[in-house]
């Protein structure tokens, strides 16, 4: 179980979110709405209400280079919008600071 949840999401726009009970996670691409559930429910001791996943699909970038012209692309990433039943929250790296 430990395995699907890769890591929290801590950007701008996932940290207001939090204030609705809302957190973002980065999952494994292969897990799904009902293991990210159970994993989130036992890693954090809390009720989930729902889950909603999204795929991110890679970027493409062109550099020129000395050596020539480069391609390369980011990884496809899957995330998880995780919304928690009221009356629980996740202690997150960055809620503090963020609220203040």
């Amino acid at each position: 179980m430990q395995n699907i949840i890769q890591k929290p999401i801590l950007s701008e726009k996932a940290m207001k979110h939090t204030a609705d009970g809302r957190y973002v996670f980065q999952v494994t691409s292969s897990s799904n709405k009902i293991q990210i559930k159970k994993a989130v429910e036992d890693m954090f001791e809390v009720k989930v209400k729902s889950v909603r996943t999204l795929l991110v699909k890679p970027k493409y970038t062109t550099k020129y280079t000395r050596k020539g012209l480069m391609h390369g692309k980011t990884a496809l990433r899957k995330k998880a919008y995780v919304t928690l039943q009221s009356g629980f929250s996740i202690e997150l790296v960055g809620v503090d600071a963020a609220s203040e």
